[in-house]
């Protein structure tokens, strides 16, 4: 997997860094103060800078950068806007500009004793991500075989108590391990991350202290998952279930966290239109974030019980495929109308989410997936969507969102949205229509959680692969989720 780049802490030792290669940057606070030490041709260049207007219209957590500075042998220095008093998300923005200019070359970060470097830190790594294991080595440039880890990226960072920094850096690191997590799993393409090989890289988190099992096909049947199975009948590779477990809070009933795991959608027999389905190796990405949460927790060690559980399918249309007009059982014993074979996420995690109910008798439910095409014309790209039957625990949600600085919007349940689901042939059906699309696969998915159950389904189709890079992610996957999940459960499930 990509692995977030490789910091160091040392103290500030400005005497040397006229010498210094690749690239230099420092925070600058409100009184645009230079650090001592500087070589005097340096300083004369970052003072007219910091007296342009270029610099002036800096926002905090913006940069403004000097090619080829006098004085210095460095590539670049890069002036950072980050004032004492700066927020989270100012310094994380900081961060990124920094992270998204590394390149393969030596960054040197004066930091000083900046309350939020641990969080400028965390930005820089998740912005600095890439994901290039299939780009060939191009004519001149040096061979992959010979390039390793000597071509990655590496940064320093310069303070006043690299230990205090270096610990205080720990958790964000184990974060970014599970954001990259997520991102690779999503950006694979669906020839590589089978429903196999998915399941493998969850195993081998058993390294991590996870503990880690594989529900193939002939297991899901005796358990009744004739949804979830259905949805795979049309596909070479084998439907499974993962359980992953981490066990970190005592007695405490566990959190438990459910993902679609669509490794690619065709639609079907509905089938997509060809226009874009590239795409749909993403469709596994709610099972990416779990993934992701889980890896995080083990490698912080969180005081807390937490069970993720993906549902691994494929859904392609064959001779053996699942047809619109189909009626399955679910593992609760409802039966389903399959209108459109394209809205088989919801049939992956009915029969996940009443399986993880059965078995943990969880204190609370949260499921994620990208399920509908429609949250992305009510919200866009910048917010998932939030479904719930529980006001404090959605609201809990929210503001771990709001303070990882991740997008999520609540949106409305109600009977009368039920009623669209409802068929003459069946317990229900599998799609209400394109009216309040995302509402009514809501409703569906709503059907299989246990009365008095604290549950809240996430709708992140539009920020889990949008068009174009956000603030802390290149183009690309972004993981969105796995920073929001992983502060609920510090906040809310962590033993104090």
């Amino acid at each position: 997997m990509a692995s977030p780049v490789e910091i160091s802490f040392t103290a500030t030792e400005t005497a040397g860094l006229a010498t210094r290669e690749g690239r230099i940057a420092i925070l600058i606070g409100e009184s645009n103060r230079l650090p001592a030490g500087l070589p005097r041709a340096t300083r004369d260049v970052a003072l007219r800078a910091l007296d342009s207007a270029g610099w002036k219209a800096v926002k905090a957590g913006g940069s403004l950068e000097l090619a080829y500075p006098a004085g210095l042998q460095a590539e670049a220095l890069q002036l950072i806007s980050l004032p004492k008093k700066a927020g989270v998300a100012e310094a994380r923005k900081a961060g990124a500009a920094i992270g998204a200019k590394l390149g393969k070359v030596e960054t040197t970060v004066l930091a000083d004793n900046h309350p939020q470097a641990a969080e400028l830190a965390l930005g820089l790594a998740l912005r600095g991500y890439t994901f290039d294991v299939y780009k060939t080595a191009k004519s001149g440039d040096v061979s992959a075989e010979t390039e390793g880890e000597s071509a990655r990226a590496h940064v320093t960072f310069m303070c006043a108590d690299p230990e205090a920094l270096a610990r205080k850096a720990e958790a964000g690191a184990a974060v970014a391990e599970g954001v990259f997590f997520t991102r690779d799993l999503i950006n694979e393409p669906a020839n590589v991350l089978t429903t196999t090989d998915f399941a493998d890289r969850l195993l081998a988190m058993r390294e991590l202290g996870l503990e880690v099992e594989v529900l193939d096909e002939d297991e899901l049947a005796k358990l009744g998952m004739r949804a979830l199975l259905g949805v795979g009948l049309g596909s070479e590779t084998p439907s499974k279930v993962v359980v992953m477990r981490w066990n970190g809070g005592g007695e405490e009933a566990p959190l438990a966290l459910v993902g679609k795991g669509v490794v690619f959608d065709t639609g079907g027999i509905s089938i997509k239109p060809a226009a874009g389905m590239e795409e749909m190796t993403m469709d596994m990405g709610g099972a990416g974030v779990v993934a992701g949460v889980m890896r995080t927790l083990a490698l912080r060690r969180a005081k807390a019980n937490v069970v993720g559980l993906v549902g691994l399918v494929e859904n392609m249309p064959d001779g053996r495929a699942q047809r619109p007009g189909d009626i399955v059982k679910s593992m609760k014993g409802d039966t389903i109308e399959i209108v459109n074979t394209d809205a088989e996420g919801r049939l992956v995690l009915a029969d996940v989410l009443w399986y993880a109910q059965k078995r943990f008798n969880p204190s609370a439910v949260i499921d994620l997936a990208t399920l509908t095409g429609a949250v992305i014309v009510a919200l866009g790209h910048d917010h998932a969507g939030l479904f719930s039957n529980d006001d404090p625990l959605v609201e809990a949600l929210l503001s771990a969102a709001k303070a990882e600085g991740e997008g999520a919007w609540r949106m409305p349940l109600a009977p009368a949205y039920d009623k669209l689901i409802d068929t003459r042939l069946a317990d229900m059906k599998n799609s209400g229509g394109r009216s309040a699309g995302s509402i009514t696969a809501a409703q569906f998915l709503q059907r299989f959680i246990r009365k008095d159950q604290p549950w809240v389904h996430i709708d992140i189709a539009g920020v889990a692969l949008p068009p174009g890079g956000t603030t802390l992610a290149p183009k690309g996957a972004t993981g969105w989720g796995v920073m929001t999940l992983d502060r609920l459960i510090r906040d809310r499930y962590e033993a104090k």
